[in-house]
């Protein structure tokens, strides 16, 4: 772990790989990315990561190992998350236009730097929405879009969510749980009552599939961070996206109706466990968007990270879509 003031600039690009920190300027803000791969002419995969605030960059390390021998895997600290939680970031700045455009400027970046006409787009959970946005706006920019644990219907998941909840401390006569259940309220959809519902999804194992602990372990080996960036990463993460809430309510934002089809191949990865992203919405909109290709993969054992729990699994399915779309290779 790196206990500097400053930021670690690993920066190695040899004759075939690569791996550099870079610093580069988005919608005005300086923002940072990792890319790592065994071979620069492998296609580009670019993850963002959810939250907003839950940066994937301080675990690329622990991850990503089968993925950098098949693509250029460029992780992202968006606006307000991570390195990119900094002193010249203004929350005001924090709205879906704004991160669409942050993307879209990474997206050009890439293909600019490595010379491509596409890329591959990750998300997962809040980068998701970005994600189906990104690709439904600007198709002939990616091979493919791979959402994992995607973002539907806001409203739906949380009472889906708070339904699931109610059903499991009934069954186990959880009457803390229940006690705590009823002091949350489905409607107004307010972000601090989300938060304490996705606590209680969290306790029961619903969301994410690793304690904070265990991932607090990882990150801390991440070479690219320095002590700083961690009282960043948290920060970030406390945040969340409430900013972005006006009068802390969070809007309905339905994908099944603003967005029935895309022009690129859609892979769906979601864990069957999830009550975050609920698995059921998933299933829904996967039956409903039109795409030249799309495929729904379901990974039994997790819940909203799939990465964590069934990472050999999830980097063979990402693999394949790249087998089974990209067209390019140098």
């Amino acid at each position: 772990m790196y206990l500097g003031i400053t930021a670690s600039t690993e920066e190695i690009e040899k004759d075939k790989s690569i791996a550099k920190l870079k610093e580069i300027e988005l919608g005005g803000m300086k923002q940072w990315i990792l890319i790592r791969g065994n071979d620069k002419s492998k296609p580009i995969l670019l993850w963002l990561h959810g939250g907003p605030g839950g940066t994937q960059m301080p675990l690329a390390h622990h991850l990503d190992k089968k993925l950098e021998e098949e693509f250029v895997v460029v992780h992202w600290d968006q606006r307000g998350a991570g390195k990119s939680n900094h002193s010249a970031f203004d929350e005001d700045t924090m709205s879906l236009e704004q991160f669409k455009d942050d993307t879209y400027q990474l997206v050009n970046y890439l293909k600019e730097k490595f010379n491509r006409d596409k890329i591959y787009l990750l998300g997962h959970s809040w980068g998701t929405q970005l994600g189906i946005e990104l690709v439904t706006q600007y198709p002939d920019d990616f091979w493919a879009y791979i959402s994992v644990s995607q973002v539907v219907n806001s409203h739906r998941a949380i009472d889906i969510a708070y339904d699931w909840l109610k059903n499991e401390f009934k069954q186990t006569e959880n009457q803390i749980g229940l006690n705590k259940l009823k002091e949350i309220k489905k409607d107004p959809y307010s972000h601090a009552q989300f938060r304490q519902l996705i606590q209680l999804v969290d306790e029961q194992g619903g969301s994410f599939d690793q304690g904070m602990w265990e991932l607090a372990k990882i990150a801390l080996r991440a070479s690219e961070y320095n002590i700083l960036d961690y009282f960043r990463l948290l920060a970030g993460m406390n945040r969340g996206g409430g900013p972005m809430h006006k009068d802390g309510q969070i809007p309905e934002n339905d994908y099944l109706a603003k967005i029935t089809s895309v022009e690129v191949p859609i892979y769906f990865l979601i864990g069957k466990k999830d009550y975050n992203t609920p698995f059921k919405l998933v299933e829904e909109y996967y039956e409903l968007i039109e795409a030249p290709k799309k495929e729904l993969i379901i990974f039994e054992d997790s819940a909203h990270t799939p990465f964590l729990k069934e990472t050999s699994k999830f980097n063979q399915e990402v693999i394949k879509v790249k087998e089974k779309t990209c067209v390019f290779e140098q």
